[in-house]
C-alpha cells in the first residue's frame, strides 16, 4: 500500500516561498540603504573639496546635493581653517524601515597651506 505525499508539498511551498521572498526583500532593503550612506559620505567629501578650494559656499552646497541622495540635507560650517560638510538624508522604507543616514567630512581650506 502506497501513502501520497501530494499535498505535503504544497504546504512546505506554502510557508517556504513567502519567508524567501521576505529576506530577499530584507536584503534588497540593506543594499538599498548601504548604498544611500555611501552617497551621504561622498556628497560630503564633494562639498568639502569645493568648500576648501574656496569656492563660494552655495557652489559647495550645491556640489554635495548633486551627489547626496534625494531628498538630503546638506549643512556647510567653517570651523577656523577646517570646513565641514554633513550630508544627512533618510534611507528608503517603509515606516519604521526608513532609517536616518549621515556623512561627515572635513577638509583644510586651500588658503591657509603653505
Amino acid at each position: 500500500m502506497r501513502r501520497s505525499d501530494g499535498g505535503y508539498v504544497t504546504a512546505e511551498a506554502a510557508l517556504a516561498l513567502p519567508a524567501l521572498m521576505l529576506f530577499g526583500m530584507a536584503l534588497i532593503w540593506g543594499l538599498m540603504a548601504a548604498s544611500a550612506q555611501i552617497q551621504c559620505v561622498d556628497a560630503a567629501r564633494a562639498g568639502a573639496r569645493a568648500a576648501a578650494r574656496s569656492d563660494p559656499s552655495s557652489t559647495a552646497i550645491a556640489t554635495a546635493r548633486a551627489a547626496a541622495p534625494e531628498g538630503a540635507r546638506v549643512a556647510l560650517t567653517r570651523e577656523g581653517d577646517l570646513v565641514r560638510v554633513r550630508v544627512d538624508a533618510r534611507s528608503a522604507g517603509p515606516g519604521p524601515l526608513a532609517v536616518r543616514l549621515e556623512g561627515e567630512a572635513v577638509a583644510l581650506a586651500e588658503e591657509t597651506v603653505g
